[in-house]
């Protein structure tokens, strides 16, 4: 393996990912594909309500997300976490996981905060692509109207596929 892949391998391994999603199996399928990648650490929370207290309580690195759930969903937790001055952790990265795939809920998803987006039934492969998009090329928060997000990326060509340090990482675990 070479460094690059190392060097990953090893922020995979250093990771603290909290999973909010309201159904017990899909939390039990997105941590399964976590560890398939190599994170570690990784909590769970059963609703919004209770991923707002665990990311004040756990500082997760990441917060993988779901839209739809009873009560506070996906977009109003978005809402809280990036309110300023209200969230103690307004920064941390979100990655919104859903079945919804209408361009509205993206683009709602992307204008309340998200860094990242993917749909449900979601791979390995592509969920350390987006976790590799955060580690490697971090985006700081910036203040549009009354909340954070993070600042717009340049578009790009990389494509996740053609990278043979994820490939690696993806067939060593």
């Amino acid at each position: 393996m070479d460094q690059i892949a190392s060097q990953i391998q090893a922020q995979l391994a250093a990771l603290k990912v909290l999973i909010v999603d309201d159904e017990h199996t899909m939390r039990k399928v997105t941590k399964s594909l976590l560890q398939a990648i190599g994170v570690k650490a990784i909590h769970e929370a059963n609703d919004g309500d209770w991923g707002l207290h665990a990311i004040c309580r756990l500082e997760p690195d990441i917060v993988i997300l779901d839209w739809e759930m009873p009560n506070l969903n996906g977009a109003e937790f978005v809402r809280r976490v990036r309110a300023p001055g209200c969230f103690p952790l307004p920064n941390v990265p979100i990655i919104m996981l859903t079945a919804y795939a209408e361009r509205s809920r993206v683009l709602e998803a992307v204008n309340l905060g998200v860094n990242e987006f993917l749909l449900k039934p979601v791979s390995s492969k592509a969920l350390l692509a987006r976790i590799v998009s955060i580690l490697s090329k971090p985006r700081r928060m910036v203040k549009k109207g009354n909340h954070y997000v993070p600042e717009p990326r340049n578009i790009s060509s990389y494509k996740p596929e053609s990278d043979p340090g994820l490939s690696q990482i993806v067939l060593l675990n």
